[in-house]
C-alpha cells in the first residue's frame, strides 16, 4: 500500500486524474470504477478539465458504478446512477452507452447483484477503483463486519452512514435502508485500487486503514492485502498517521517512472 500525503483535496484530485490520464494514455478503453460522495468531486473536476484542454481521451473510456441505493425510483436525482450520470459521464463528454452499474429497482435484487459482479468481469475487470472511506472505515457500503471475501449484494446500511448521507436529502427518513454495493472481494480485483481521504473527522477511519490490523470491523484495512492500493490523503486525514514522515519521504523520493 502506498500512501501519498497532499495539501488538500484539489491537490489530491489532481494527481488521481493525472493516474488516470496516464492509463488512458496506456488504455484508452479501460474501465474506471467511480464513487460518490463530495470527496472525489476534485478528481471529476481535475478529469473534466483535462479533457476539455485535450490533454486526456476519455472516448473509449467505460464507467462503472460501485454501490446503488435499493429502492428508489429510476431517475431520482440522488440514485447513484444520476450522480455518477450528472457528476462524471456528462462532465467528461462520455455517452450514457459507456456507463454500468447494478439495478437497484430490481424485483430480484440478488440476480442483479450476481448479474454485475458478472457483468464487470466480463467487461475485462475494473482498471481503477476510485474509492471514499466512511467515517467508520467502510469501502463502498461495505459496513464494519463485512466478509473481505464479500461479491456485489445488498447490505444494511448502519444508521450513522444514513445520518451521514441526509445531507443529500431533504431529511435522514428519506435515506434508504438497504444498498447493492460491490463486495471487498470484488473491489480487490480492481487492477488499481485509489482511495481518497479528506479532513479530520476521516483521520481515525485512515489510520486503522493503513497502520491497523486487517480486520472486518475496518473494511478499508483489506486493501492492505491489494498488489496495487494507494491512499491519498490531505494533511487533516492524515494527521493521526504514526508514520506520516516516514510516507512523505517514500513519496519524495520515489523514482519518476513509477507512477501513481
Amino acid at each position: 500500500m502506498e500512501v501519498v500525503i497532499v495539501p488538500d483535496g484539489t491537490a489530491g484530485g489532481e494527481l488521481i486524474a493525472e493516474a488516470i490520464g496516464a492509463l488512458l494514455s496506456r488504455k484508452p478503453d479501460a474501465l474506471l470504477g467511480v464513487a460518490t460522495g463530495s470527496t472525489p468531486l476534485p478528481i471529476y473536476r481535475a478529469l473534466a478539465k483535462k479533457v476539455r484542454s485535450g490533454a486526456v481521451d476519455v472516448s473509449r473510456a467505460r464507467i462503472c458504478q460501485l454501490d446503488e441505493y435499493v429502492g428508489l425510483p429510476a431517475g431520482h436525482p440522488e440514485s447513484y446512477r444520476s450522480v455518477v450520470l450528472r457528476e462524471v459521464v456528462e462532465p467528461l463528454g462520455l455517452s450514457e452507452e459507456s456507463f454500468m452499474g447494478p439495478d437497484g429497482s430490481a424485483e430480484d435484487i440478488p440476480a442483479a447483484c450476481e448479474a454485475y459482479d458478472k457483468a464487470l468481469a466480463e467487461a475485462g475487470g475494473v482498471d481503477i477503483q476510485l474509492l471514499g472511506i466512511g467515517t467508520d472505515g467502510h469501502i463502498g457500503f461495505n459496513e464494519p463486519c463485512s466478509s473481505l471475501a464479500s461479491r456485489t449484494r445488498i447490505k444494511t446500511l448502519t444508521e450513522q452512514t444514513r445520518i451521514d448521507n441526509a445531507r443529500f436529502f431533504d431529511d435522514v427518513s428519506q435515506v434508504p435502508h438497504h444498498v447493492i454495493t460491490q463486495g471487498i472481494g470484488t473491489i480487490l480485483e480492481a487492477r488499481h485500487a485509489i482511495l481518497l481521504a479528506t479532513g479530520e473527522g476521516k483521520a481515525d477511519a485512515v489510520a486503522q486503514t493503513v497502520e491497523g490490523p486487517v480486520a472486518s470491523i475496518v473494511p478499508a484495512s483489506a486493501l492492505q492485502l491489494h498488489p496495487h492500493a494507494t491512499v491519498v490523503v490531505d494533511e487533516a486525514a492524515a494527521s493521526k498517521l504514526k508514520l506520516a514522515d516516514y510516507f512523505r519521504t517514500t513519496y519524495a523520493t520515489k523514482p519518476s517512472w513509477q507512477g501513481l
